[in-house]
């Protein structure tokens, strides 16, 4: 029988897995993060990022990191992050000593630290596979 990989429907599964996985204080303020899944990262993402690779990229925070909003910043758009279903795939293939949902969690988590202002410690704290 041939093997299917992974759609984006069990990548966000997985992902918001990790978010109620978060220890119970960042669970709520996590939620509000929109999570979108994506095959790739755009070309002009990309281009955005001077990126050549989109195999490079598994997830992007986009918005303004908590420890550096003002209450007199006018709103640009919501938080999000977008995870990209085939770099993570290839990522998860390559390592091979991983499981999906701890890539995906490692992956989660690192983005909601730039949204957090989390340190490589709280990193740690609360993702152990962290590198």
């Amino acid at each position: 029988m041939d093997q299917i990989a992974p759609d984006l429907d069990t990548i966000e599964a997985l992902a918001r897995e990790a978010v109620e996985g978060l220890p119970a204080a960042w669970q709520g303020p996590a939620r509000a993060v929109i999570l979108v899944v994506e095959d790739f990262p755009s070309d002009t993402l990309l281009a955005e990022m001077e990126m050549m690779d989109p195999y490079e990229l598994t997830g992007l925070y986009e918005g303004i990191p908590l420890t550096e909003k003002s209450v007199m910043d006018q709103p640009m758009g919501p938080d999000l992050i977008r995870l990209f279903r085939r770099p993570i795939l290839d990522e998860w293939v390559d390592r091979g000593n991983v499981t999906l949902r701890e890539l995906v969690t490692h992956v989660v988590v690192h983005e909601l630290a730039h949204h957090f202002g989390w340190s490589d410690d709280d990193i740690a704290a609360i993702d152990p596979w962290w590198e």
